[in-house]
């Protein structure tokens, strides 16, 4: 019974980062970048604020055109920088 539970806490806990952001540039090759926005409330002073971060993200068949807002998900480390892929094109 230790078994199955293990196994289950495992699985469960190895959830998999998902974002959705806007493709700001495609100058590089079998690469995007990706502006992902949050809105969260400012530590202090708890008015909410929108705070974003450029992802590189990796494009095999270089599909994703700049303006395009696309889901990208977390996966092994391809270089410095790119440590997320192309999951889906949401809308061109």
């Amino acid at each position: 019974m230790s078994e199955t539970t293990a196994t289950e806490n495992a699985t469960t806990s190895a959830s998999i980062k998902e974002r959705v952001g806007i493709v700001v540039s495609t100058k590089m090759d079998k690469s995007i970048a990706v502006k992902v926005t949050r809105r969260v409330p400012h530590p202090l002073y708890k008015k909410i604020i929108k705070i974003s971060k450029r992802l590189i993200a990796h494009d095999e068949e270089g599909q994703a055109q700049e303006g395009d807002t696309v889901r990208v998900e977390e996966c092994r480390p391809m270089s410095k920088r790119k440590r997320w892929v192309l999951k889906e094109i949401v809308k061109h």
